[in-house]
Order: C-alpha cells, then structure tokens, then sequence
C-alpha cells in the first residue's frame, strides 16, 4: 500500500446554455403571480399560502450566485411548465448523462496524456443517476473504449471526493493503475422551479478527474494525493425522495417532497463546523495547519458557508485567490464544484505547494484529498 496516488489531469464540460438571476426570478414572479390568482380563494381562505416573490439581489445576497450552466433552457422560464424539456432517447442511444460524461473524461484524458487503453476502471459518481442499470460508467466506458470495469456510485454532493477515494483506494491496493473518476451532474429535472426558496441554487455540469499510479504520469501539471478523509452523519435536512417506490406508494412520483428539498438554515449551522473540523482533522493528520495550505478548493454550494468555513480555520476571511469561488456562474453543480474549482485554478501552484479539495452535502456527508504540487 506504499504506491503514490497522483491527480494527472481534469476536465470541465460546460453546457452552452446558462439563465441567469434576473431570467430566473422575472419567470418565478410570474408563475407566484399565475399561482396566486388561480388559488385566490384557497389563500383567503388560509388552506394554502401564497407564493412570495423574490429578486435576484436576494439571491445573489444569500448564496453568491448570479447565474448557472443549464443542460436544456426550453422549459424552465414557461409558467405553463417550469421544468426542461429533453427528449427520451430509446435504448440505441447514448445517454444524456452518458454523453456529457464522455466530454468530460476526453479533455480530462487529453490533460493527463491518457488513452483509453491505459485506464483500468471508470467510477461515474455524482448525486442523481438517470437509470438504475446498466450502469452509466459502462455505457462511458463501452464509448470511450476502455476495457476493464467501471461502477456507479452516489453521494449527494460528495460523490465526486467519494469516488477519488475509491480510485485512490484501488490504485494503493494495486487493482487499477490508472482511474477516470466522472461527475455527470445532470441536477436540472430534479430542482423545483416553483419553489422560491431552492429554484435558483443548482446548475448542470460534467467534471472528470485522472488518477493514477505515479510510476505512469507523464503530464507536467500534477499533483500527489498524500491522503483522503470521509465522514457521514445521518440527517434529513438535505433530501430527494424520488425514488422506485413512488410508484408502489401510490403518490405523485413528481411531487415537491420528490424533488430537491433542504432546510437551509439548519444545514448551514449544522454543517459548516463539521466541514471545518474536518479539515482540521485531516491537515493535523499531517502536522500542517490551515495556513500552511496554498488553495483550497472547496464545495460550491453557498459563498457565505464557504466563507465561515475559512474564518473558522483561519480567523479570517480566506481571499478569493486561496479558495477561489466558481458559484457565481456555475451555481451549486452538486459533487462538482471542488472539481470545477480545482481544473481552473491549480496551475499556478508551484512544486511542493499544498491544497485541499474538500466537499460537503446531504448525508450530511464529507470528504477530502489533501494534494501537494509535483
């Protein structure tokens, strides 16, 4: 279990569409306005509440966000609809998520000098799945031409530092040499546009991550993993029940519990001193302090967690240079952000330099790779 782990190469895959705030909140305010005159009598009456508008200052204000990356923009600012429309494929064609999953593994294997016969296995692992089986990272694997075996895996919005640690893991235990880790986070069916506390927080995405064993790197920008760290602790603050049972359950498969729902107040004081200790645990694993770290590339939920995250670890607000923010164009991409964060900004980091790459969400659950500059 001696071999070093390396990151060799990332990729990013952006969609070409993006809404932004003011797009966002002028469609919302329409639809509370629809919503409000149909059930006019109904909130008289005190049976429903009406729907509030909201502003794109207040989103920017309470999350950091101005715009996001949208997968397919037909849909979503309809009234009528509120949700994008993509069109079923049938089973000869390659998926939605199969297929940004692929753009991203190519740039990232570009990035790391890698071709599909030098990969052993391939992990797509992200916080919603398009289908149960067969597994996404098979049909990516059956694209991209790779042999060996590939699996799937979800941890909310730690399933992309999750799934570095199972390539890590099987790079240390010599079942893999080299791992294409995918993070398809196709988020936009799932968010409930009609709702106003949650409609503008996520955006879609593809990240994608080499890892392998350091005898084989041959990329000049990379980076060794010196160690990983994982925690999870039971909460139903952050929750999607959509699921195969909704069918045997007899309830609306589609209905506002089905689909991404958090109590955000609760999760950020929950959360942000989990996520900060944790960190401090896995630096102190290593005798280094948090100012001894050169970047960190954190989870892209919330600009405002991440910045009392910094303080706590700190005693200061971390500058933007140290943990750079994407969130403001990207929005909350689930599992991706730390990735996305982590492709555009490490490679001005010189040899020796340390970092962290560090997510939290539902769970709760978190995770970590501390990486220093080759």
């Amino acid at each position: 279990m001696t071999r070093q782990v390396v990151i060799s190469g990332t990729g990013l895959w952006t969609p070409q569409h993006s809404i932004s705030n003011e797009e966002l909140i002028d469609s919302y305010n329409d639809y509370a306005d629809k919503f409000n005159a149909e059930n006019a009598e109904k909130i008289d009456a005190g049976e429903i509440s009406a729907k509030p508008h909201s502003s794109a200052e207040f989103v920017e204000k309470a999350s950091g966000i101005k715009s996001r990356y949208i997968y397919e923009k037909e849909g979503v600012l309809d009234i009528n609809r509120m949700r994008p429309v993509i069109a079923e494929r049938n089973d000869e064609q390659i998926s939605n998520q199969a297929e940004i999953a692929v753009e991203a593994a190519k740039k990232a294997m570009k990035a790391a000098n890698k071709t599909a016969e030098d990969i052993d296995a391939v992990i797509v692992s992200c916080a919603y799945l398009q289908r149960s089986y067969p597994a996404i990272a098979i049909e990516v694997q059956a694209e991209l031409g790779i042999e060996g075996f590939g699996f799937d895996m979800l941890v909310a919005c730690s399933a992309a530092t999750f799934g570095m640690h199972r390539a890590y893991e099987m790079i240390k235990a010599e079942t893999a040499k080299t791992v294409l880790v995918i993070n398809p986070e196709l988020v936009s069916p799932q968010i409930n546009y009609t709702d106003r506390d949650s409609h503008f927080i996520f955006g879609d995405v593809a990240t994608a991550i080499i890892l392998e064993s350091e005898e084989t790197v041959t990329s000049e920008n990379a980076f060794n993993v010196l160690s990983t760290k994982a925690f999870t602790q039971f909460s139903s603050n952050i929750r999607s029940n959509h699921g195969y049972l909704n069918r045997a359950n007899d309830t609306d498969p589609y209905g506002a519990d089905k689909l991404f729902h958090q109590e955000g107040r609760k999760v950020f004081k929950d959360v942000c001193p989990l996520a900060a200790e944790h960190i401090r645990e896995h630096l102190a694993k290593h005798d280094l302090l948090p100012e001894n770290l050169t970047r960190w590339w954190l989870h892209q939920a919330n600009i405002n967690m991440n910045t009392l995250i910094s303080k706590r670890l700190l005693g200061r607000e971390a500058t933007r240079e140290e943990a750079p923010i994407v969130l403001d164009r990207y929005a909350n991409t689930a599992s991706a952000g730390s990735v996305i964060a982590f492709n555009l900004h490490n490679e001005d980091l010189a040899k020796g330099d340390y970092g962290i790459l560090c997510s939290f969400g539902a769970g709760y659950s978190i995770g970590s790779l501390l990486v220093q500059k080759r």
